[in-house]
């Protein structure tokens, strides 16, 4: 589904007035206002193929229509939701779901929407159809060196996908692990995944990155074999330069300090980038921002502190994407409710008076150092987001266009009730 610039303007017509008053009070309260647009225009966050349907829960899931059947309409919708808040201009594709006929065609397809490939996504926790080795004990830890081998040469296929394609950059998220005490030695499942990255590191073009991800527990719940930041910073560290740990905000025991995490990973120049969502038992990859904005805010504020300090550019310096799963929202209307979430945390975060902030710091006055980032996490930045959105040729609600031009209604016609986005 297509969407006219004429009907984002008389859509943003009809609220204009009202916005140009909320923007212009807020303006008035801050200083340098035009430069912080400016940022947030810039700063773009990646929609994950798979997270345009309803992903749902370990015992079902509730299909809700008009999902994208394949790569071709997950651009569209990707580009749709992009053409409505001008904040998604990118795409991060999941193989083998995701894996193209055409090479061309897709990159003129995602060129037409405005789009770039994001973050390839390799998939050794799931076996596919036909697959020779199982992944039930592991993939790159596996105790069978021809297993290890198939999910290297795996990662090194999603790889090549990505180079025609012109992404920059592997994900590596491991299911890897253990389910009861006894059932695999540590030291040995380390080195095992350690050797393979290895030689899935050997294969990466010289302006790549990877990502190699973490994550507490599931589907193994006595151990993962990447179970936090440490353990990925042991292996990037062993990598070399081009490796990265990524952040997924769901996958931390609860009450995490994730934005201490964060601080340190980027003093050691290791971090790589975000998966957000979030989360109030543990990977629940709800909605950014719907349980734990204070949080998320946060997390955007040691960023800032700390990319501004190593002169990092905030919009291409790491990489920005949504991770999450739907099973009682549109899919889309969720992604939509994500990025604004995002923009608006990255946006309080802005707001933070540094100089202030370090003084307070340097002076042990605890309770000022509060005031002062709750006073930029109490402003109401909504309009300042939504004026960067209207001078992209956004749409100034882009939920209440969504609903206005009835778009779910739309792709259940064109594409039926019986789709999937993903191959869970």
């Amino acid at each position: 589904m297509k969407l006219d610039d004429h009907i984002i303007a008389q859509h943003n017509q009809k609220s204009a007035e009202i916005h140009k008053s909320k923007f212009e009070f807020l303006k008035a309260q801050i200083i340098d206002s035009d430069n912080i647009i400016s940022k947030l225009i810039d700063f773009q966050i990646a929609i994950p193929s798979w997270a345009l349907g309803n992903g749902g829960t370990r015992f079902g899931r509730f299909a809700g229509g008009g999902e994208p059947r394949n790569l071709e309409e997950k651009i569209e919708d990707v580009g749709l939701m992009h053409k409505l808040n001008r904040s998604g201009n990118a795409i991060s594709l999941h193989i083998p779901w995701d894996i193209p006929k055409d090479y061309q065609a897709i990159r003129n397809l995602a060129k037409e929407h405005e789009l770039r490939f994001d973050a390839m996504n390799s998939n050794t926790f799931q076996d596919q159809k036909g697959q020779e080795k199982s992944y039930k004990y592991g993939s790159l830890q596996h105790v069978d060196p021809a297993v290890r081998k198939q999910a290297i040469d795996h990662n090194i296929e999603v790889i090549k996908h990505g180079i025609e394609l012109g992404s920059k950059s592997l994900t590596v998220w491991l299911a890897d692990g253990s389910c009861f005490p006894g059932q695999l030695n540590f030291r040995t499942a380390f080195q095992n995944t350690l050797e393979s990255l290895k030689e899935i590191y050997a294969a990466l073009p010289a302006d790549w990155k990877m990502f190699v991800e973490y994550k507490a527990f599931e589907p193994n719940f006595y151990s993962t074999t990447v179970g936090d930041w440490g353990q990925s910073l042991l292996y990037t560290s062993k990598l070399g330069p081009k490796a990265y740990t990524l952040v997924d905000l769901g996958h931390h025991l609860p009450n995490a300090n994730i934005e201490q995490i964060v601080s340190l990973l980027l003093m050691e120049g290791k971090l790589g980038g975000f998966h957000f969502n979030d989360s109030k038992y543990g990977d629940d990859d709800l909605t950014a921002g719907s349980i734990k904005p204070y949080q998320l805010f946060l997390i955007f504020n040691e960023l800032i502190e700390g990319m501004d300090d190593r002169k990092m550019n905030h919009a291409t310096d790491l990489g920005w994407m949504i991770d999450a799963s739907h099973n009682v929202k549109d899919p889309l209307e969720d992604l939509l409710q994500s990025v604004e979430a995002i923009m608006i945390a990255y946006t309080q975060a802005l707001l933070v008076d540094r100089k202030a902030l370090m003084e307070a710091q340097l002076k042990n006055d605890v309770a000022r150092a509060q005031e002062i980032l709750q006073d930029s996490f109490r402003t109401d930045v909504r309009p300042l987001v939504a004026e960067a959105r209207l001078r992209s040729g956004g749409a100034l609600n882009p939920i209440g266009l969504f609903r206005e031009l009835n778009v779910r209604a739309e792709l259940i016609r064109e594409r039926g009730m019986e789709t999937a986005a993903t191959g869970l």
